[in-house]
């Protein structure tokens, strides 16, 4: 090894966990701001007409699901918790609205390592739904079910089989790579998940 050369010991999902945290860092402040600005907007009473009612609803998606992202995709530690108010809350908003309706029954706190989990499970589900449906997220004892409900579920088994190992028959889009992250993430926990698919229903066990 050359003099003055040190390896660091990172895996590709950190590297990209890394990445995620600077995107959501950089992005998180200018989406806030504008969200405070439709803010002073309103109270200044000029916030009437659909149009503002549609920049309010996308400012408030995109500060949702960017929230949800640095959960998901960011760098998580053991020494912070996530609360279940704030779990509900990020996902209140970011389905408000949509063709998916969503329920939350978690009561405990839990650590920032296993909500990164939760919400790559939820990522999960929500690609089931595609067309729409109910999500539902729930502590069933140590455990977490995170359950996708529709009549027009859109689920691949051999997607789905990445969450167990499996071996994937084709490269997966970027708007699958929770199914590919999730394992990996739980495996540095020490941990693993289950699910269960049939026509009308997908569950992810945690």
């Amino acid at each position: 090894m050359p003099f003055g050369v040190v390896i660091m010991p990172y895996h590709n999902h950190n590297i990209a966990a890394l990445t995620a945290s600077r995107i959501c860092h950089d992005l998180i402040s200018p989406i806030g701001a504008v969200a405070n600005g439709l803010e002073l907007i309103e109270l200044a009473g000029n916030a009437d007409g659909p149009e503002m009612a549609l920049v309010r609803q996308s400012a408030a998606h995109a500060n949702a699901r960017i929230r949800m992202y640095r959960l998901a995709f960011g760098t998580a530690s053991d020494s912070q918790m996530v609360a279940p108010d704030e779990v509900g809350s990020i996902l209140s908003a970011i389905y408000d609205g949509t063709r998916i309706t969503f329920e939350s029954s978690l009561r405990t706190a839990f650590p920032r390592s296993m909500a990164q989990a939760v919400f790559l499970a939820v990522l999960c589900a929500e690609h089931a739904l595609g067309l729409g449906g109910q999500l539902h997220i729930h502590e069933a004892g140590p455990h977490w079910h995170i359950d996708a409900r529709s009549d027009r579920l859109r689920s691949d088994p051999a997607l789905w089989g990445l969450l167990t190992h499996q071996p994937a028959k084709d490269a997966i889009a970027p708007s699958e790579v929770q199914f590919a992250l999730l394992p990996m993430v739980l495996s540095d926990m020490g941990k693993t998940c289950a699910y269960r698919l049939d026509e009308s229903s997908a569950r992810v066990i945690l």
